[in-house]
């Protein structure tokens, strides 16, 4: 956050009573010298007796004046920032990006999941100001797609422009992805460590790291995972090219889900709708609130050079004036 301060503020207090002392001296008591001439009206054909250009250099040496009186106060641009102490809730958002994932849950909302998905975490990243948020992503494949930061910007930018087919979405390397999660959050000092895992398939067998393995690590490291399933019981909807609408059979491993997350102190929540993946962020993001105290400071950034372009273009202004449009005035 950017604004304007005086280091010399104080000189104001002078200033601005003597400016408006000059102004109302101006205004109320100056008087223009008379002069008589003999030649009066070839004079007037010559426009002497015009006061517009008067009022328009009168309004620019104003300014010229005001901007000298700024620069002897010294102006400075102000950016505000905040210490963030490192006792806050790191989070990873671990997402599953499957085929499966392009499924709809709703005939009334038929956003795919993962678009849903992403729309939810990009409003729960909007909602977590001061935590560190990581994401990791996972299908046959596992990658860490951002570390832990707080830039929401480059997060919401990240989640956004999520698509399936991103990493080959035959798969659901769901242990993987855990282990991956888990070593995003092993070196954190935060007093609450936390993954959101979102799935709505069953573990790939044979994959490199088993989900009880992946346990163990979050155990290790005290992280708490919540996960969240995503899908009824009764399956989800696609739309067949020339079937139309068409069912698909539920493959989620519901005891799985709910033994990571109660072997971790976490929670383990269904979502059967786009409606319910907005409550359970909800929910989490009410569960896992920690107090931050934050140091606020300061730094300034001198912007002399912001006002002396300014003043040297009314400078020179006046004298493009006086030497073009008011030039037979002043010959």
């Amino acid at each position: 956050m950017y604004f304007l301060r005086f280091a010399y503020f104080n000189l104001f207090y002078f200033f601005i009573p003597v400016f408006i002392l000059l102004i109302i001296y101006k205004i109320k008591f100056y008087k223009s010298p008379v002069y008589k001439y003999s030649l009066l009206k070839f004079l007037e054909s010559n426009a002497v007796k015009n006061k517009f250009h008067k009022k328009v250099l009168f309004i620019i040496r104003f300014l010229i004046l005001l901007l000298l009186i700024i620069l002897i106060a010294r102006p400075q641009w102000v950016d505000s920032k905040s210490n963030i102490n490192v006792d806050g809730v790191d989070i990873i958002l671990t997402i599953d990006v499957s085929g499966s994932m392009q499924v709809f849950d709703d005939l009334r909302d038929r956003r795919s999941r993962i678009e849903v998905a992403k729309k939810e975490a990009i409003r729960f990243i909007e909602k977590r100001i001061d935590d560190p948020i990581g994401v990791v992503i996972f299908a046959k494949d596992t990658i860490s797609l951002c570390p832990l930061t707080i830039d929401k910007k480059i997060l919401k930018d990240v989640v956004s422009k999520l698509e399936l087919g991103f990493i080959d979405p035959k798969g659901t390397s769901l242990g993987t992805g855990l282990a991956i999660s888990v070593n995003r959050l092993r070196k954190s000092k935060a007093k609450s460590k936390i993954i959101i895992l979102l799935t709505d398939g069953i573990p790939t067998p044979g994959e490199k790291i088993s989900p009880k393995k992946a346990i163990e690590l979050a155990k290790e490291y005290n992280i708490k995972i919540y996960t969240v399933g995503i899908g009824n019981k009764k399956g989800g909807f696609f739309e067949h090219p020339f079937l139309g609408i068409q069912r698909t059979d539920e493959a989620l491993d519901v005891n799985l889900l709910k033994e990571i997350a109660q072997k971790t102190d976490g929670k383990f929540f269904r979502a059967n709708n786009p409606k319910e993946m907005r409550d359970i962020y909800d929910r989490i993001d009410k569960l896992e609130k920690t107090k931050i105290k934050t140091n606020i400071f300061n730094k300034y950034y001198e912007a002399f050079l912001s006002f002396v372009w300014i003043l040297l273009l009314l400078l020179g202004l006046e004298f493009l004036l006086k030497l073009t449009v008011w030039k037979s005035l002043y010959n």
